[in-house]
C-alpha cells in the first residue's frame, strides 16, 4: 500500500510539473506575430511567397492562433489552430489554407509541437500530413507542414513560415 501511495504522489507530481511546463511553453507563444514564407497548393506545384500576420493566445493549457497569409495579389487565406494540452498530448483543430477544419494531434519535443493533421478530406491523395509549430528564440516563431507526393512518395515542405513579434 505504501509503495502504491508514493508511485501516486510521484505520478502526480510528475503531471503537475509537465502541466506547468506546457503552460509556460504554450504563453511563451502568446502574442502578435508577422512574417513571410512560401506555400505550395499542391506538393507538385512551385511554392507561392507569402507574408502573414498572426495573433496568438494562451489560457492555461490551450492555445489558439488567428492570422491571414497573403500571396500573389490576389490570394488572401484565414489560418487558425486550436490547441489543447491534455495528459502528455495536444489535440485540436487546424484551418489551413486549403480550407476545411482538420484535426491535430501530437506531442511537445524541445521547443517544437509535433501534430499530425487529419484533413477533413483527401489533400494530395490522403487525409494526413504533419505540422510542426516551433519556437525559434525569444521571438520567433516557425510553422512548417509536410505532406507526402502521391506521385514520388517523397515529404515534401508544403508551407514553412517564419515569424517574429511584433
Amino acid at each position: 500500500m505504501l509503495r502504491w501511495l508514493v508511485f501516486a504522489a510521484m505520478t502526480t507530481s510528475l503531471a503537475g510539473a509537465a502541466q506547468a511546463d506546457e503552460g509556460a511553453f504554450l504563453k511563451s507563444l502568446q502574442g502578435s506575430w508577422t512574417g513571410a514564407g512560401t506555400v505550395r497548393i499542391r506538393t507538385h506545384m512551385s511554392p507561392i511567397n507569402v507574408s502573414c500576420n498572426f495573433d496568438s493566445q494562451s489560457r492555461g493549457l490551450a492555445l489558439s492562433m488567428e492570422g491571414v497569409c497573403r500571396g500573389l495579389i490576389l490570394i488572401s487565406k484565414s489560418i487558425d489552430a486550436q490547441l489543447k494540452f491534455s495528459g502528455t498530448k495536444y489535440s485540436g483543430s487546424y484551418l489551413g489554407p486549403r480550407g476545411g477544419r482538420a484535426g491535430l494531434s501530437g506531442s511537445r519535443r524541445g521547443d517544437a509541437i509535433n501534430l499530425t493533421i487529419r484533413w477533413a478530406k483527401e489533400v494530395n491523395g490522403d487525409r494526413s500530413a504533419d505540422l510542426t509549430l516551433q519556437k525559434v528564440g525569444a521571438n520567433g516563431m516557425r510553422m512548417t507542414t509536410v505532406d507526402v507526393d502521391p506521385a514520388s512518395g517523397d515529404r515534401v515542405v508544403t508551407s514553412e513560415i517564419n515569424l517574429h513579434r511584433k
